[in-house]
Formats: C-alpha cells, structure tokens, sequence
C-alpha cells in the first residue's frame, strides 16, 4: 500500500509538469492550429535561468518570477521573428520553423549556460512529509500548487477579461473577429505570452527534483505533447487531465514494470489510445475557454 501511495505521488506531480506544458501546446493550437514544437525549451530557459539567478545571489522571489519572465520574452520573440513572417504559409512549413527555432534555442543556451548540469534547490527544504505511509518531498507540493495557480489564472483571463475574451474570438473564428476590430495577430502574439509563461513556471518548479541542463526541455516538451494530445489537443482541462493520467501510468510503469522504460512509456500508449479515442479522452476539440 505504502509503494502503491509513493508512486501514485510521483505520477501526479510529473503529471502536473506535463499539464503545465501541454496547456501551452493547447493554447497556441488553439490560436492558430500550430503546434509549438519548442515549447519544451521555454520550459528549459525556466529552470536554467532560475538556477542562474540563484547561483548569482538572487533570491527564491526574485529568481523564479525572472526566469518565467525570460521565457515570457523568448515566446513573445518567437512569434515575432519566426512565426508572424510565416504564418500564412502551409501548416507543416510553420511547425517547421517551431523544430529550427527549437534547436537554435538549444545552441543558444548551450552557449550562454553551458552545457553542465546545474542544480536548484527545493523551494522549502528537503525534509519529506509523510501521508498515509508514503514520503512526500515538499517540492511536490509546489508543482502542484504552481498548476492549481495557473489553471485558475488562465480561468479568470479567458473569461472574465476583455481581451481574453478577443483571444477566445479569435481563436474560434479569426476572420470573424478581424470583422468585429479584433487584433488577431496581437492575440498570436499573446498565445505565445502565455505557453512561454507556462513553460516558465513548469521548468522552474521541475527544477528542483529534474535537475536542469540545456537539453532537460527537449523530453518534457515531448511528453507535454503528448498530455495535450491525450486529453485533446486545444482543450485545457483536457491537457491537465492528460497530463495527470500520463504521470500516473507512467509511475506505476516505472515502479512495477521497470525504470528502464520510463521515457518510452507515453510514447506506446498514445498510439493505442488515439485510436480508441482519436479527440482524446474528452473525445472533442476543446477550447481554453474551459480551462
């Protein structure tokens, strides 16, 4: 019962992560049907600037609102320089520049981090907590803490907020929204706000039980990808659900199968899976309106 309550633990904080991640991928899919293949270096930029930070003197308050906000900023660049110029070309030649922009990240941090590993520590020590006979690591709490805070965020801005409302528009309709003095290309813009926001705060609460190295992003941005497309690719809740279902089997693989097949794990269900459910488990295209 004890093994059955740590690895039921463990599947939910990485679920969490892979939640964070895979709300980005929703969220620029639902903004322009693409899918962000560099969403995972936004999560890297998270960890590694915040270690950075910390290793300079920085404080915990200091450092991670920084870090998000390097990947707020990369984003934000992202759509300027690669993806508006390119936008109106084929689906598959955009995803495209996301792969070049991904891999020009890498080198990027390789060359102003360097290619070691670098440590964070736990945000509120180290000294596990114990519920109902399993050891809890403080950090877990502060994943999961960090998605219950986003997801609420996200709630509030897409439906109570003006221009979150205008993101919705123009997400479900562009050509409609364009008609009606809707921005679409500022609310492209913002979507790409947001994933690097998500991909942020993912990398800097990961950090401290992932460790964060230049290339750490390239397989939680994939197993992102695949939370998304679990849940149904473009629907929030279904990228939490998909995220948090993902970690738990994941875990109880690990722990009952073996380790050795962890990170090939997510990659042999999706394929099963999507062809029971091809929309994902929610079985529909959804919008971040439900998040």
């Amino acid at each position: 019962m004890n093994n059955f309550l740590q690895f039921l633990a463990a599947g939910i904080t990485s679920g969490a992560i892979y939640a964070l991640i895979g709300l980005g991928f929703s969220i620029i899919f639902n903004a322009s049907k693409i899918i962000n293949l560099a969403q995972g270096e936004f999560v890297t930029l998270g960890g590694i600037v915040t270690a950075t930070l910390l290793a300079s003197g920085a404080p915990l308050l200091l450092a991670v609102p920084g870090s998000v906000l390097v990947a707020v900023l990369a984003g934000m660049l992202m759509e300027k320089l690669t993806i508006e110029p390119v936008r109106r070309m084929a689906l598959h030649t955009v995803i495209m520049v996301t792969v070049g922009v991904s891999i020009f990240l890498q080198g990027l941090i390789q060359v102003v981090f360097g290619k070691g590993l670098k440590v964070v520590p736990a945000f509120s020590g180290d000294t596990p907590i114990s519920i109902g006979g399993a050891s809890i690591a403080p950090q877990n709490f502060w994943v999961l803490g960090a998605l219950i805070l986003c997801v609420a965020l996200l709630w509030v801005f897409f439906n109570k907020t003006k221009y979150g409302k205008a993101m919705l528009a123009a997400s479900q309709n562009p050509v409609a929204a364009e008609l009606v003095g809707i921005d679409v290309r500022r609310t492209l813009l913002a979507s790409f706000a947001c994933a690097g926001l998500l991909g942020g705060v993912a990398g800097a609460v990961a950090a401290p039980i992932t460790l964060t190295s230049y290339d750490t992003g390239v397989m939680l941005g994939l197993k992102g990808f695949v939370a998304a497309t679990l849940g149904g690719l473009g629907s929030g809740p279904g990228a939490v659900m998909g995220g948090i279902v993902l970690g738990i089997i994941e875990a109880f693989a690990a722990g009952y199968i073996s380790s050795s097949y962890r990170d090939a794990i997510p990659f042999l269900l999706i394929v099963p899976i999507l062809l029971v459910l091809p929309n994902g488990l929610l079985g529909l295209r959804g919008s971040v309106d439900r998040v």
